[in-house]
C-alpha cells in the first residue's frame, strides 16, 4: 500500500487546490462565483483570515486537499475537500478530514461546521464516521448544499 502524508499549504500547490475542487464541483454541480473566487484566491479567501489548507501527498504527488475557513473566533468551516479521481477510495479523504479535525483542535476551535449535498454519499459517510452530526441548515446559505453538519471539539461549548 502506498503511503499518504498530510502536508500544510505550499504556494506551489495552489493549482491542485483549484484543479481537484473544480473537477468534483463541475462533475456534480455548477461552479458558483464564490467557488471561483475561493479556488483562484485561497490565500485571500482562507489563509489570510487564520484558515488552513492541507494536502494529501502520495509518493511525492499531491492527490487531495481540504480547507478550514475561519467563521468566528472559535468556529471554523471544513470546506473544499477533494481527492483526485485517480486516487479516490484509498483513504485519502478520511485522512484529510481527520487531519483537518486535528488541526482545528490544535487551533483551539470549539466548533467545526460543514455544508454538503446529501447526494454525495461517500463524503457523508466519512463525515458521520468521524463524528459530525446533522443540524438544521440556514435557508439560502449555499445553492448546492442541502445538509449542514457540525462537530463540537470542546466540551465547554
Amino acid at each position: 500500500m502506498k503511503t499518504i502524508s498530510i502536508e500544510n499549504y505550499r504556494p506551489e500547490w495552489k493549482p491542485y487546490f483549484e484543479k481537484f475542487n473544480r473537477a468534483w464541483i463541475e462533475k456534480y454541480f455548477v461552479l458558483e462565483d464564490i467557488d471561483k473566487y475561493v479556488l483562484s484566491n485561497p490565500e485571500e479567501a482562507i489563509l489570510n483570515d487564520g484558515g488552513e489548507i492541507l494536502f494529501a501527498v502520495c509518493e511525492g504527488k499531491v492527490i487531495g486537499t481540504v480547507a478550514l475557513k475561519k467563521v468566528y473566533t472559535d468556529t471554523m468551516e471544513l470546506t473544499k475537500m477533494a481527492v483526485d479521481e485517480n486516487y479516490q477510495g484509498n483513504g485519502a479523504g478520511i485522512m484529510l478530514c481527520q487531519a483537518a479535525i486535528d488541526k482545528a483542535k490544535d487551533l483551539g476551535v470549539k466548533k467545526l461546521l460543514l455544508y454538503t449535498q446529501s447526494a454525495l454519499k461517500p463524503a457523508l459517510g466519512i463525515y458521520r464516521k468521524l463524528g459530525f452530526s446533522e443540524v438544521p441548515i440556514e435557508k439560502g446559505k449555499c445553492k448546492r448544499a442541502d445538509t449542514k453538519m457540525e462537530m463540537i471539539l470542546n466540551d465547554n461549548y
